[in-house]
């Protein structure tokens, strides 16, 4: 019938799992729970850019993706809390 071998299917699970958590980032509620879908969506490529053999680009995405932009995103999150929260207060 079909011939799958194990790296296709670890590709179409990481595949299936790279939509999910990019549904999962849109749809979610809160801003801090989609800031943490797309952490997960970002080493989750990282993995897929493994497989694809692109190990250059899998650091680059770890380094920036993951981390730099995941950072950026939590530390703005946390200064617009701490303003809208003096805004607030002087009124």
């Amino acid at each position: 019938m079909f011939n799958l071998e194990l790296l296709n299917i670890v590709e179409i699970v990481i595949t299936v799992f790279l939509v999910l958590l990019a549904f999962l980032a849109i749809n979610s509620k809160t801003l801090i729970k989609s800031v943490m879908f797309l952490s997960a969506l970002s080493m989750l490529s990282v993995l897929a850019f493994v497989i694809m053999k692109a190990p250059d680009v899998a650091v680059t995405e770890a380094v920036i993706g993951s981390g730099l932009v995941t950072s950026l995103f939590v530390f703005t999150l946390l200064a617009l809390k701490k303003v809208g929260a003096k805004q607030w207060k002087t009124y």
